[in-house]
């Protein structure tokens, strides 16, 4: 069997080192299979080649969205087996689904996209500004209302800025909770640990997505993020 391994060996992420995560896992694969490593912009003249496709940590797609755009549509007219899928509902396509849940009333972060609908979110002394198509805080800033009038929200979301105990990261296979993690010292972000004992999140379950939801110091849950990208195999860091 012939796996092609997409990632970024370079990419820079703040707190984590994604190619240390990479060269283990696929120091385990290439025991079991021929395996060819590369980022998903060399891929074209490989993909066509093997029998399985792993797309990893290759960092936000804005990078290199051509290639991407590419790569998925010839995964998906020559039925090549990938892992993940791309068929994300959330954030493969972009934060849209934010601003979805937020009009249909989830309880979810607030997200607007114009000022003209600020009145649904809570009055605040800071707001949180990052691009639709962004991840990893690429892109992200903290502004005041006046602030928020003189800067350039295209393809912006728009969010109050709330204070929150820790973070908790969701994880649904078949509308099946698997387990969830957290970092119970926000100081150290990447060091997880798993929580028990969690009630689903409506939003998240509803979509069969791995998810982040954030804990308010008011001891409410928030969802604020559906992956669907990169999400396995984390718990081999347990």
């Amino acid at each position: 069997m012939k796996i092609l391994y997409l990632t970024d060996l370079y990419y820079e992420a703040k707190g984590r080192k994604y190619f240390e995560e990479d060269l283990y896992i696929t120091g385990i694969l290439k025991e079991h299979f021929d395996i060819a490593l590369c980022h998903p912009k060399n891929s074209k003249d490989f993909a066509n080649d093997v029998d399985l496709i792993v797309f990893r940590n290759t960092g936000p797609v804005s990078g290199f969205e051509d290639e991407y755009e590419s790569l998925v549509k010839m995964v998906t007219s020559n039925n090549i087996n990938t892992f993940n899928e791309f068929v994300g509902k959330a954030d493969m396509k972009g934060k849209q689904y934010l601003l979805d849940l937020t009009l249909d009333d989830y309880p979810v972060i607030p997200t607007i996209d114009n000022l003209e609908n600020l009145n649904l979110l809570s009055d605040c002394e800071r707001y949180v500004v990052k691009p639709k198509n962004g991840a990893d805080s690429i892109g992200l800033e903290f502004l005041t209302k006046n602030e928020l009038f003189e800067k350039d929200l295209v393809n912006m979301l728009i969010q109050p800025a709330i204070d929150f105990e820790y973070e908790v990261s969701f994880y649904f296979i078949n509308n099946r909770l698997e387990y969830a993690l957290y970092a119970p010292d926000n100081d150290k972000r990447w060091i997880l640990k798993t929580m028990n004992s969690v009630k689903p999140i409506r939003s998240l379950q509803k979509n069969s997505l791995p998810g982040i939801a954030l804990k308010t110091e008011s001891k409410e849950w928030m969802p604020a993020e559906q992956k669907k990208v990169n999400y396995y195999w984390w718990s081999l860091r347990i």
